[in-house]
């Protein structure tokens, strides 16, 4: 399907422009897109299937809109009032005709007559009363909104045609909390309050500053930050003044989107209120709760529909003061119910809102305009992944059987946990599956065939292209294995097999050894993957506990990372290259082409560590991550689709 993606992008300074920039990498995959974000490019509509048009309320869209009129096509509506636009188009460009003309056409004689002593400068643009949609409505093919309310308002407006209701996608963005902290002079536990975005009266930000003026009388060095562009008509400097809030208000101004993510992660607290609404969603909010913060919301609009455990609801009106402090007083003197807040949010949006499901309803619901029928309205819950047969696990004693002389036997002892670890997470198979396990020193091989079930088992190792050994062990028990050992350079080499032809590939201890290019091993295990195959991948984890510790007290990280003596046979093991986090690992797989299915972290050797406990009151102290701290990394990833980045910028330089 050929689309046409019309909106304005960064850098202009527009949230839809963000918004629009986030789905277009995320569409591409999907569908053959081309992305018109200015007046000046040419467009014939003959080369498109449909055209998507993202239209807001400024002048940053009057492109999108005139074109939208000529070249109808499916509509993204992402407020329900486009009047700030139409007095773009028309006054603004000194065509009064024209806007007394649509302000007839929107609102009947009535509104024609208002706007008539509106340019005799009477009185300003009815912006509130005449929302300006009619034209566009009455020509588009097809509509989406973010919410239900927005969807009431577009039929309300008089649009019959086919809607679908989509989520506003959400951002899981990195931030260094600490870090932008320091720079606002705030030490790790001060309570911080944010709003952010144009710092317009609408927000609530008197009703804010007034409740936060009673937060401080009991909590005096709370502290709250203003981050956005301040608005002409509301002078927000005196009224901090008048207030007494000099020392604990701060006003930011604009930041660009890397400092304004920054200081949303500083933030304990996020108010995010607005009224009147004209329907819009925010993706300030969305990037609040997909960084897991505690965040206020007005009970209006498209806000009202987010789940009352994701977000606290201010209804508008009398007690909504009363409520803004209570809230923040609970939120700060219970700092683990602010935390838990932050953390449901950030699993709903990451779920619910990713950009993934976003854009795959998108493009279903562009493809059913296309077809002419009707679209059924998708759940926005994310489709459900073909779920691997469930794992019966390793009796107790079968992997010792299989260790038959010192060597076999020291490694399983040090290494029995992960091996253990590795073959419970991994997805059985049938007898027409094909399993591929990478490095086979041939400790848990034998169970990918007789626990595991898989038909064919092949195994992999460093050497040269072409050669094959075939191995054959015994337990302890007189149970016999056989298997082939292909020899290829996994960074260098195309892989000796066929597309597709693989259900599971188990990469385990390998990628830490790589000296140069890891995705070429990413690249080639997608490639003879089947669709929806899986990978199991483990690695050491140099951000454990451990790792911590050992860089705090002045040591190397890394979990392997010394020189090897060569044997007296001037043989060399592999030393570890390059270490990595539980984050990078969840990259490394998407960038692939893989979804997370498992991500966690264990032990190589289940025991005790009482002596990290003081790292781990450091982390909660400074609300950093206490998950994900074992010194093994343990990941499952499921197959999607091709690769997504061949060198990405965290991996490659």
């Amino acid at each position: 399907m050929r689309v046409a993606f019309f909106s304005p992008l960064p850098p202009a300074r527009s949230g839809i422009a963000d918004y629009s920039e986030a789905l277009i990498e995320s569409l591409r995959p999907m569908v053959d897109l081309e992305v018109f974000s200015s007046s000046g490019q040419p467009y014939d509509p003959a080369r498109f299937d449909i055209a998507l048009y993202h239209v807001g309320n400024n002048g940053f869209h009057a492109f999108v809109y005139e074109t939208a009129l000529r070249h109808p096509g499916v509509v993204v509506m992402h407020e329900s009032n486009l009047h700030h636009l139409m007095a773009d188009l028309t006054i603004k460009r000194g065509d009064w005709d024209a806007y007394l003309r649509e302000c007839e056409y929107n609102g009947g004689t009535a509104a024609r007559e208002f706007a008539e002593r509106v340019r005799r400068l009477e009185v300003g643009p009815d912006y509130q009363g005449v929302a300006m949609t009619r034209r566009l409505l009455e020509s588009a093919r097809g509509v989406i909104v973010h919410s239900r309310f927005m969807e009431a308002e577009m039929r309300a407006a008089g649009f019959a045609g086919p809607a679908a209701v989509i989520p506003h996608g959400a951002w899981i963005p990195e931030a260094d909390r600490n870090g932008y902290r320091h720079k606002l002079g705030l030490d790790e536990a001060t309570p911080l309050v944010g709003i952010f975005g144009f710092l317009k009266p609408y927000k609530r930000i008197a009703e804010s500053l007034r409740a936060f003026q009673r937060l401080v009388r009991l909590v005096p060095h709370a502290k709250l930050i203003l981050v956005g562009e301040a608005h002409p008509e509301f002078p927000i400097e005196a009224a901090i003044r008048s207030m007494g809030l000099s020392a604990n208000v701060r006003v930011l101004g604009y930041a660009p989107i890397q400092e304004f993510v920054g200081y949303l992660g500083a933030c304990d607290i996020v108010l995010n209120l607005r009224f009147p609404t004209v329907g819009e969603s925010s993706g300030t909010l969305l990037r609040s709760l997909g960084l897991g913060k505690a965040v206020m919301v007005s009970d209006v609009g498209s806000f009202a529909e987010f789940p009352d455990d994701v977000c606290l609801k201010v209804p508008v009106g009398t007690g909504e003061e009363d409520l803004i402090f209570e809230y923040l007083n609970l939120l700060v003197s219970r700092p683990d119910v602010a935390q838990a807040l932050g953390k449901r949010a950030r699993d709903y949006v990451a779920e619910v809102c990713n950009w993934g499901t976003v854009a795959r309803q998108y493009t279903g619901f562009l493809s059913a305009v296309v077809e002419g029928r009707e679209w059924v309205s998708q759940s926005v819950e994310p489709p459900k992944a073909p779920q691997p047969r469930e794992n019966v696990g390793i009796p107790a004693g079968y992997l010792e059987g299989w260790a038959v002389n010192e060597e076999s036997r020291g490694y399983l002892e040090t290494h029995q946990t992960r091996l253990t670890k590795t073959l419970e997470m991994t997805p059985p198979g049938g007898p027409d599956d094909r399993v591929l396990e990478m490095g086979a020193y041939l400790q848990i091989t034998p169970a990918l065939r007789t626990r595991l079930g898989y038909g064919e088992v092949r195994g992999c190792y460093y050497g040269k292209l072409g050669r094959t050994d075939h191995r054959t062990v015994t337990s302890r028990d007189g149970e016999a294995f056989a298997c082939a050992i292909d020899h290829f350079d996994a960074e260098k080499d195309c892989f000796p097999y066929p597309g597709e032809h693989f259900s599971t590939v188990l990469c385990c201890e390998l990628i830490e050894h790589l000296f140069e290019d890891p995705m070429h091993l990413m690249a080639e295990v997608n490639r003879i993957l089947k669709p929806d195959g899986h990978l199991v991948l483990t690695t050491p984890n140099v951000a454990a506990l451990r790792g911590i510790s050992a860089i705090l007290l002045g040591y190397h990280p890394g979990f392997f990372h010394a020189y090897i003596k060569p044997a007296e046979s001037g043989e060399v093991d592999a030393r570890h290259n390059r270490e990595y986090t539980p984050r990078e690992i969840h990259k490394l797989l998407e960038n692939s082409g893989f979804a997370v299915v498992r991500l966690e972290t264990g032990e190589f050797r289940e025991e005790p560590h009482p002596e990290f406990g003081w790292v781990r009151h450091l982390l909660e102290r400074y609300r950093l991550e206490t998950d994900l701290r074992g010194d093994g990394i343990y990941a499952l990833g499921r197959k999607t689709g091709p690769v997504k980045e061949r060198y990405p910028g965290w991996l490659y330089s």
